[in-house]
């Protein structure tokens, strides 16, 4: 599958036809509780990534959240 996450194409061979974007999440190695993310213009709610649906040449945006301080 060909996704275009922020802004670069990117290929998944792992990622079958009806894969799912928290499949995404774990091929990306991500934790969900630091990621959102941007389907095509619109946000996906955490709550919806299990049946949100990826095509191939979907456009993502993913902002992945980072702790730090002084």
């Amino acid at each position: 599958m060909q996704l275009v996450i922020n802004g670069q194409v990117k290929e998944f061979s792992e990622l079958t036809p009806n894969a799912k974007i928290s499949d995404l999440i774990s091929v990306l190695g991500l934790k969900n509780d630091r990621v959102a993310i941007e389907q095509n213009g619109e946000i996906v709610p955490r709550a919806s990534w299990a049946v949100a649906h990826l095509q191939s040449g979907d456009k993502l945006e993913i902002v992945h959240f980072v702790g730090g301080g002084l």
